[in-house]
């Protein structure tokens, strides 16, 4: 616990820094001549700096829960502009309990997660000295993979400074406040005509859905709504009044169904039975299996889903009078995903035959498999492993695979080290079953590129791991 009067001193600091920031970007804005509208942002920016500094622990939900509304801004750059802004002002408090004499809290798992980011700038540098398959001009697309990782690091060094301010219980349930906005929009988008909608509103996806919430594509929004229906049955088991919960968990699945994500379909399946299976009841067989059926009979209602349902049997996934070579020639003309999907990892995978050691570079994958025809532009992976595999080479998949058993490993520890029937191992076994759900989704989407999905895992995997003590005091209160 932090004395009184070291807090004292790091708030006197903290203040001071934030009007110091403040004068001199007045002054400078004014000396400069600057535009009103770039004033504007300099002043709005100060005023966050201050905010931030003087109510932190609101100020940290209330960015937590803006973040699910930000990604149909891509166009103008601002979900990365609020990552760089996280970022900084993370690393402004954290200098600031430093010099304060402070501490700033950190677990052992934070460790093993920046040495992870920090091994990954290791394929900047390759590619700086031509070390990789490609040369130093795509270097831009490596720094901004990077950024995302250092960032997921810096997000859970932020949670981790809200240990002993705020309950684990009451955190989370906040967090559920980051469904409204997505929700919102998902909703307009399903019962209102796409002519009426604004553009940014427009969802962007391609494969026959239009609902994309605030997420911008609509498999984005599936692997959101994948980790919130997991949230929410952790929420239906914990709590004593179940309905509102249920009835928020047939919403939130209404609109998963709705994106058309067929492969977070199966993903949801093996969450669900993820979670129940520490302890099959026939309750609880009898309760997963009319889920599954729900979900399912409603996914294979729509049109869209009937087509995705006839699609998977024209593969060699189901059919065996379809091999791989055949498969990459029907996905020219057939508008089969699945077929497509073999094709370019096909392409992909011949590409890192070349370099099979290190690969190409972070961020290079879309310019080595299928490409546009129209744009000239090429297409994720739509499998992160091979997506690794190419980038990074055998060294990298190893790191990567490694680094999501050591996840997997720390999540179970903290399983066993949770009290029986408690709150907090609940969640542990709820982000088990998200991380096993996602391994597999991995194998046919691009999970990494879920960046809005990671920053809410990174916050429940660091409150995670909070002490039972802190998960137990004022529970009562919750």
């Amino acid at each position: 616990m932090l004395n009184n009067q070291g807090s004292r001193r790091g708030l006197r600091l903290m203040l001071l820094i934030s009007f110091a920031g403040a004068t001199v970007g007045i002054v400078a804005g004014f000396a400069a001549g600057a535009q009103p509208f770039f004033l504007g942002v300099a002043l709005f920016a100060v005023a966050v700096l201050i905010y931030f500094f003087a109510k932190f622990e609101q100020a940290v939900l209330a960015l937590l829960i803006l973040r699910s509304s930000l990604d149909i801004f891509s166009g103008i750059q601002l979900p990365a502009a609020f990552a760089i802004g996280l970022d900084i002002l993370t690393l402004l408090y954290v200098a600031v309990m430093l010099l304060t004499g402070q501490h700033v809290r950190t677990d052992k798992f934070w460790w093993l997660f920046a040495s992870w980011m920090m091994l990954q700038s290791l394929w900047i540098v390759l590619l700086l000295l031509g070390a990789l398959g490609m040369n130093a001009s795509f270097l831009p697309n490596a720094i901004r993979d990077w950024l995302r990782y250092f960032s997921w690091v810096i997000i859970y060094l932020l949670v981790m400074q809200l240990k002993d301010r705020i309950h684990p219980e009451k955190l989370i349930s906040t967090l559920l406040l980051a469904l409204v906005a997505p929700i919102t929009v998902a909703l307009m988008q399903i019962f209102l005509p796409a002519s009426i909608l604004p553009a940014l509103l427009t969802a962007q996806g391609k494969a026959g859905s239009n609902v994309s919430g605030t997420l911008g594509f609509p498999n984005g929004l599936g692997i959101f709504l994948s980790m919130f229906i997991a949230l929410v049955w952790w929420k239906v088991s914990i709590s004593k009044q179940r309905l509102p919960w249920l009835l928020l968990l047939g919403l939130i699945s209404f609109i998963f169904v709705s994106t058309g994500y067929f492969t977070g379909l199966v993903a949801v399946f093996i969450l669900i039975l993820c979670i129940n299976a520490d302890k099959i009841t026939p309750v609880r067989l009898i309760g997963v299996a009319i889920f599954c059926f729900i979900i399912l009979y409603l996914f294979g209602s729509t049109e869209f889903g009937q087509q995705r349902l006839t699609e998977i049997y024209q593969t060699p996934l189901l059919n065996p009078d379809i091999d791989v070579s055949r498969a990459i020639i029907l996905s020219y003309g057939d508008s089969n995903s699945f077929n497509w999907r073999v094709a370019h990892w096909y392409y992909l995978l011949q590409a890192w035959a070349k370099f099979p050691i290190l690969g190409y570079g972070l961020g290079t994958s879309p310019e080595l498999g299928i490409r546009n025809l129209q744009t000239g532009g090429g297409y994720a992976a739509h499998n992160d492993y091979i997506r690794v595999l190419v980038e990074q080479g055998i060294v990298g998949l190893v790191i990567f695979v490694f680094f999501l058993l050591v996840q997997g490993l720390h999540l179970v520890r903290l399983l066993q080290k949770a009290p029986e029937k408690s709150s907090q191992r609940s969640l542990c076994l709820i982000l088990i079953a998200l991380l096993i759900s996602n391994s597999v989704s991995m194998l046919s989407n691009n999970i990494m590129d879920a960046t809005t999905f990671f920053v809410y895992w990174w916050v429940l995997v660091a409150i995670a791991g909070w002490e039972k003590e802190k998960w137990q005091v004022n529970q009562s209160t919750i």
